[in-house]
């Protein structure tokens, strides 16, 4: 792989180096925060050598796999991407929730190595004690150990560092702002109870702690920024500096401190209510769900929690465990597929990903091998939802926050529970052969998966046919699917939702409409109408099963601006109106409002796209043509 020219054709389809406004990268994924999302060209960063999969969510991720830090050092030789005091900013308005998830993301993400690799060692060192191989009281084994206290102790300078380069603030003051709360002296003052202008200040331990420093920093930022543009600049050097930080810190000491680790320990008691309310079960759905999750980058949310649990108590016992579950049922569907297929392409692909899911990375699995084949998907969300019952049954908890895999075990260590790590390893095999046996059983290889050379193009009749080269079988009871709106047509991969643009559902297009009437786009019949009516099928003649789904999200208003025209049951007709919404008022409600038009039952037939297409009727957007045998 030339990692150098991957870097390159990544950072021209996303717009570059003048589009980029922030990178970084987490163990298999680049996360690029851009200027304008609408400069991504996500289909052909889906064609790159290299590239597994392209997620438009908070950020625009590029999945890479274990190759992510090559070619992340590669892009950084290509460009700065924006840096302190960088000029580039957003375009247009973003949602609220994508802002959040963009700021937690690049704030947590970067500090996970560190927290990985001294949690590890800890629980190494734990493992060599139980084995009677180190002395606990040891010299060498306290040194060891401090190793791993220091990092956590020191959360809050780290977390200043990533919050400040992030906001594009210096760092370094960020750093001083926050390092004067773990100031021994500071800390004796706090501890004999102390006030500021008369103003008493709350004792808070802040070692550990990650929101009181992401408050302040944010603090430090609106000083820095004010500072700066009203200060004469031949004394900036000095006085920007003076005067954020103789606010931030005082700021930080009476109020955002207290506050932050107040909401540190709400989300942690959240959390352990759920978990007391709903015990294990919530880990087996935690662990059903988070294929979607990490498809879409939302597993990241959840983060700031395991490292808040983890700090404040010691331990986490919902996402970690149900993540064990999840990660290692992506390698037993990996591997029972490798065996299965005949496709020696896919058979590479789902050991490689295999072995990567089996070490806590499941990106390869789950965009090289699950999220393209339904009945893999099921496997996985069944044996996830199995494995992670079972250590939720058991209450396995993390000590660690590192993603578990085989090589991470020592992660459910509990000096004080042996049985922590033996039920962890429990959970491990259930959820490996439950993954593996069902996966086995329930996958076949479906023709449309078949190598593509096999696959030639014949001219009958001028009419379009195709032939499998190894055997008798033809393509017929072709049907058109019309363009049911006015509108441009764009790849289904251009669509901001990956049940779609990953073709979870199955293969089809998109429009992207300019009016509010829908028409049927083939004859057929009208069998599924949604009570939220954003969404309906048809049945067409030769059995193709046509979804038309209005709007991303759109079911949260609940029916709102939806008038269906037609009935489950209706016959129809190519042309006649099915559905009037209001086009404006859905935009205007914040909704995306691109129709996906899926063939769900695209398995069973031969899939044509026409993207050529801009008007209502006139023009065929896909041939949907019946597998017969």
């Amino acid at each position: 792989m030339d990692y150098k020219q991957t870097a390159t054709d990544i950072l021209k389809l996303v717009g570059g180096e003048n589009n980029v406004s922030h990178l970084e990268h987490c163990s298999t994924r680049l996360r690029f925060t851009l200027a304008d999302d609408s400069k991504v060209n996500t289909e052909e960063l889906n064609k790159v050598r290299g590239v597994l999969g392209v997620v438009m969510a908070a950020q625009c991720q590029v999945i890479i796999g274990n190759n992510v830090i090559e070619v992340y050092d590669e892009l950084v030789k290509l460009g700065k991407f924006g840096g302190q005091g960088s000029s580039i900013v957003p375009k247009g308005k973003k949602k609220i929730g994508a802002v959040v998830l963009d700021f937690i993301v690049s704030v947590f993400q970067p500090l996970i190595p560190a927290i990985a690799g001294a949690g590890i060692l800890k629980s190494l060192l734990l493992l060599l004690n139980m084995f009677k191989l180190i002395d606990k009281t040891g010299q060498t084994y306290l040194i060891l150990s401090y190793i791993g206290d220091a990092v956590f102790y020191f959360l809050p300078i780290m977390v200043a560092i990533t919050t400040a380069t992030k906001l594009n603030v210096n760092k370094l003051v960020a750093v001083a702002a926050m390092g004067t709360l773990l100031f021994p002296n500071m800390t004796t003052l706090l501890g004999k109870g102390a006030s500021f202008l008369s103003l008493p200040i709350t004792n808070v331990a802040y070692a550990s702690q990650v929101f009181p420093a992401i408050l302040g920093i944010l603090f430090y930022a609106y000083m820095e920024r004010l500072f700066t543009k009203i200060s004469p600049k031949p004394i900036r050097i000095f006085f920007v500096p003076m005067m954020s930080l103789l606010l931030t810190v005082p700021m930080t000491l009476l109020l955002l401190g207290p506050i932050g680790f107040k909401v540190g320990t709400v989300l942690t008691a959240v959390i352990l209510f759920i978990f007391n309310k709903f015990g294990w079960i919530a880990v087996g759905l935690v662990a059903a769900i988070l294929p979607f999750m990490i498809a879409t980058g939302m597993h990241k949310a959840l983060v700031p929690y395991a490292i808040s649990s983890i700090t404040g108590m010691g331990k986490e016992l919902l996402y970690l465990p149900a993540s064990l579950a999840h990660n290692i049922s992506e390698s037993g569907a990996s591997f029972a597929v490798a065996i299965r297929t005949k496709d020696s392409e896919l058979k590479s692909t789902a050991v490689s990903a295999g072995i990567s899911a089996l070490f806590g990375i499941t990106e390869p699995a789950l965009y090289g091998v699950t999220l393209q084949r339904k009945r893999v998907l099921a496997s996985v969300v069944i044996s996830s939802l199995i494995g992670g019952l079972f250590v939720g049954i058991f209450g396995v908890a993390a000590f660690v926050a590192v993603g578990p895999g085989l090589a991470s075990m020592p992660m459910y260590i509990d000096e004080n529970n042996s049985k922590n790590l033996i039920f962890a390893i429990a959970g491990f095999a259930v959820s490996f052969v439950s993954s593996f046996v069902i996966t086995f059983i329930s996958w076949k290889e479906d023709k449309n998966e078949a190598d593509d050379s096999n696959v030639s193009e014949v001219k009958v009749d001028n009419k379009r046919t195709f032939q499998n080269a190894n055997s008798n079988e033809n393509i017929s009871s072709t049907i058109n699917i019309k363009q049911p709106i006015m509108g441009e047509v764009v790849s289904l991969t251009e669509v901001k939702d990956d049940v779609f643009s990953k073709k979870i559902l199955g293969e089809g297009i998109a429009i992207d409409p300019t009016e509010g009437n829908l028409y049927a786009p083939c004859d057929g019949e009208v069998v599924m109408l949604f009570d939220t009516k954003h969404t309906l099928a048809l049945r067409a003649d030769n059995g193709a099963e046509v979804l038309l789904h209005i709007g991303i999200d759109t079911v949260q208003l609940n029916g709102k601006f939806f008038e269906p025209k037609v009935k489950v049951g209706d016959r129809v007709s190519t042309g006649d109106l099915l559905m009037k919404f209001e086009l404006k008022e859905i935009k205007s409600a914040g909704y995306d409002t691109v129709i996906p038009v899926i063939i769900t039952n695209s398995d069973k037939y031969l899939v044509d796209k026409d993207l050529d297409s801009k008007e209502k009727n006139e023009n065929t957007i896909l041939k949907v043509s019946k597998l017969e045998v």
